[in-house]
């Protein structure tokens, strides 16, 4: 099930994000660099193999024939005996995700041996998408304050001190995005590279599904509001780009998408005179059989125990693959996506949270 944050958690986000950074900034100046990250390597190409894996798998489907030997498989733990029986782990999967698992697995080698920015940036992507999945805002406001406080944190992280810089810079791990500067030169062996923070596509991209969420709750057939939220973000991050390049310095980001990404639709919502019921707004998992507009701004009712009536996502259900429809959720097809373990091992973003270190990174850095 995905991750709701409440304003109390978005209020937290900056503080929690604080704290890591500098637990990270002062790990990295007591304990040898080469050993952090070797250690967190071998986390994230784990983590970015699921993460790949559940990404690519729905995409990966059309491509198989139709008389694939496609088996189904089921991996089942339990605890005690007779009715004490607990189960501790239990997923399905069929053939089609193991030869996912093995595509992603070589990516990973790939990232494992070269740290190759290609291979960064699929598993950076594939963490983005599954980040925009499980994570869901419950209405605008908390959406505000998520952003309006992160906004304060990046400004004052890159502007007031080195610390969000040089963790950026020694940091090895795929929770940011890297763009050759030099590829017409060096062509894929380009080491020269600008840098986008995760955190800057997560946070704004929950923010936009639960925009295009209101577009579906006014049941007008449009998408205003996610257009505009999605230009909003282009224009934010296209003037980043810009600042960075006249200045020649690190800058954050959210100091640009936030203000761009809110006040755009806010000025939208206005003009049509939409505002209150923007604000209005309560996000929840879609039913089953029922439409999104009629359901976007209702909590969906109790339904009797065994029931289906109501969606509950499971583990291995597929996913969509584009991030601007990561919030709806599709019927479950038994026998489809990946390990349970790869979802389980997602939603440790809370415990050891790839989250909060792209939170971090929050910035666009030159090199």
């Amino acid at each position: 099930m995905p991750e709701t944050i409440t304003s109390r958690d978005a209020a937290r986000f900056p503080i929690v994000a604080s704290c890591t950074l500098l637990g990270l900034y002062l790990f990295f100046k007591i304990f040898s660099q080469e050993y952090i990250n070797l250690l967190l390597s071998m986390y994230f190409f784990v983590l970015g193999i699921l993460a790949l894996s559940h990404t690519i798998s729905p995409m990966m489907n059309r491509f198989f024939p139709a008389n694939f030997p496609n088996k189904q498989y089921q991996l089942l733990f339990t605890q005690g005996s007779g009715e004490s029986k607990e189960e501790i782990v239990n997923y399905e999967f069929d053939t089609k995700d193991l030869v996912c698992l093995a595509l992603s697995s070589v990516v990973g080698v790939w990232y494992l041996l070269r740290k190759h920015w290609i291979a960064n940036n699929l598993f950076g992507l594939a963490f983005s998408l599954n980040g925009v999945e499980l994570l869901h805002l419950n209405n605008v406001s908390t959406g505000c304050i998520l952003l309006g406080g992160l906004f304060i944190y990046d400004v004052f992280w890159v502007f007031g001190t080195n610390v969000m810089v040089t963790v950026a810079k020694s940091f090895e791990a795929p929770i940011k995005l890297v763009f050759p500067q030099d590829l017409l030169e060096k062509g894929l062996d380009a080491d020269n590279f600008a840098m986008l923070g995760l955190g800057d596509i997560v946070i704004p991209g929950i923010f936009i599904a639960l925009l295009l969420r209101f577009d579906i709750s006014l049941k007008k057939n449009t998408h205003t509001y996610f257009y505009t939220s999605f230009v909003a973000y282009i224009f934010g991050l296209g003037l980043t780009i810009f600042i960075m390049h006249i200045f020649k310095h690190a800058q954050p980001a959210l100091l640009y998408l936030v203000p761009a990404c809110i006040g755009f639709p806010l000025l939208v919502a206005l003009a049509k005179g939409e505002v209150t019921e923007m604000f209005r707004l309560r996000a929840f998992p879609l039913p089953i059989g029922s439409s999104a507009a009629e359901t976007a701004l209702d909590p969906p009712r109790a339904s009797s125990p065994g029931s289906r009536s109501h969606y509950e996502r499971r583990p291995w259900d597929p996913v969509p693959s584009t991030a601007a429809h990561l919030h709806l959720w599709l019927p479950p097809q038994p026998g489809q996506g990946v390990l349970w373990a790869g979802s389980f091992l997602l939603r440790l973003l809370r415990a050891f949270p790839v989250l909060y270190i792209t939170m971090m990174l929050e910035n666009i850095v030159l090199q």
